[in-house]
């Protein structure tokens, strides 16, 4: 069975972003046919260099290095949502492989299910 877990919200707005990681590692102990899309402001959970002790939160981004770890190795960013933020050259926590949102879509639909964070 194929997973998605999409990420679509910002990482420190929300506990979304966090509880989606969790569920995501718990996951890739059971299963290993997983893939892991970033899309919308989602995007912005892999941002390397964020601070978010600033703002009282507790950095959890720096968790999703664990993924290649954990043998979760489909991770995919829409290329549409990092250009509209400005992010096309921005570093990143871990390799991802950036895709037009019509090749997003079509890895999306291979799915079995899909878990949305």
């Amino acid at each position: 069975m194929q997973i998605g877990f999409v990420f679509s919200t910002s990482p420190h707005g929300s506990a979304s972003g966090r509880e989606g990681l969790d569920a995501l590692l718990a996951t890739s102990a059971f299963c290993d046919t997983l893939s892991v899309f970033f899309i919308g402001d989602g995007v912005l959970q892999l941002i390397a260099g964020q601070q978010p002790q600033q703002i009282l939160s507790r950095d959890y981004i720096a968790s999703f290095k664990m993924l290649p770890l954990c043998d979760v190795e489909d991770i995919y960013v829409c290329r549409a949502s990092l250009a509209s933020r400005g992010l096309e050259h921005a570093e990143t926590v871990l390799p991802t492989q950036v895709l037009a949102l019509e090749q997003v879509k079509k890895r999306l639909s291979e799915c079995d299910r899909i878990l949305h964070f």
